[in-house]
This record gives structure tokens, C-alpha cells and sequence, in this order.
């Protein structure tokens, strides 16, 4: 089971947008940003020609990308209209966004971490759990927090222990193993 982990985030308030990058400095001096990568398909910028940013869970509007490149895990962008290092700086901080229509295609059993988050929770034979409050991705298999009424659970997000993952319903079926919900 895969899990496209902190990548794409959710833009906080903004259900349809997803940021893919937040742009963090000025970069030189011709007007380029470097921006951290929020998406684990970097590919998608080859796509870009005009990109809407949102600031404080607003968009506030659309750039023209003329050309980017990735550098130390990072991606340097330019933007038109964006020539010297004192206008870069009016983008700091800004998200690039995209709508969810326009996220990658996912093969099966990959999920979003956005869309796993607030999944309700239930056993095999139809306990409730609780929800989905936060997906950690630790190496082996993602772990998913699952606040209860009286409790919070780990439990491992793979196909043994959750059978079924319907992020359309917002529902996971789990069949824990002996002691895995008394930890």
C-alpha cells in the first residue's frame, strides 16, 4: 500500500485547491524564488504555464510561469513580471495552488494523505474507532492516528490490517491484530 505522504497538501480552508509549492525566498537576481516542493510528482511543472497562488487561504491570483529548475530538493521559479529581487519578495510566502480535478492520477491502493485524514474508522465487525487525525509515514507502512471518544490508536495502513479504504466515503475497515488495540 502506498501512501503519496505530506506531499500535495491541502490548502488549509480552501477544499478544492492543493498547494504543490510554497515559495519561501528571493533567489538571485533576476527575479527567481525558490520554493519548497509540496508534491511528489515535481514532473507536473513541466505542465505549468500559468499557476494561481493563495496567501492567508485566499487566492489572490494567477502567475505566468516562464521557466523553473529544480536545485537541492527545491525548485527555483520566474515568473513574468517578476524581474528583481525586491518584487520576488512580494512572493514570499505565497502558495502555488492547483484544483483537486487537476491532481495526478493515483494506481490502486495510493491515497493522499489529505483524503485519509478525517476517515471514519471502523472494525471488521463494526466497532467504531474513531477518526483519522493525522498519517505518519515511518518506513515500513504509514501509520494512522485514530482519535476515539476515550482514546487514540495507531494502527499500520496496510492491507492486512485495513482492508478496505474508501476515501470517496471517507470510511476505513479494519481487522486489528489480537492486541493491537490495547497498545
Amino acid at each position: 500500500m502506498a501512501l503519496i505522504q505530506n506531499s500535495e497538501v491541502a490548502a488549509k480552508d480552501l477544499d478544492e485547491l492543493i498547494s504543490i509549492a510554497r515559495v519561501l525566498r528571493p533567489q538571485g537576481i533576476r527575479g527567481e524564488v525558490i520554493a519548497e516542493i509540496l508534491t511528489d510528482f515535481p514532473d507536473r511543472f513541466d505542465e505549468i504555464d500559468e499557476v494561481e497562488i493563495a496567501w492567508d487561504n485566499q487566492i489572490i491570483g494567477l502567475l505566468k510561469l516562464t521557466r523553473f529548475r529544480f536545485h537541492k530538493n527545491r525548485v527555483l521559479l520566474k515568473f513574468a513580471g517578476y524581474d528583481e529581487p525586491d518584487k520576488a519578495e512580494e512572493l514570499r510566502g505565497v502558495s502555488l495552488v492547483i484544483r483537486r480535478d487537476e491532481l495526478a492520477e493515483l494506481g490502486a491502493d495510493e491515497y493522499y494523505l489529505f483524503d485519509l485524514e478525517g476517515c471514519k474508522v471502523i472494525t471488521i465487525d463494526d466497532r467504531m474507532l474513531g477518526y483519522v487525525v493525522k498519517v505518519d509515514d515511518y518506513g515500513a507502512a504509514p501509520v494512522l492516528t485514530v482519535k476515539g471518544d476515550e482514546r487514540e490508536y495507531l494502527i499500520p495502513l496496510t492491507h492486512g490490517i485495513c482492508p478496505e479504504v474508501d476515501t470517496e466515503s471517507k470510511k476505513i475497515v479494519v481487522n486489528p491484530p489480537d492486541g493491537l488495540l490495547d497498545l
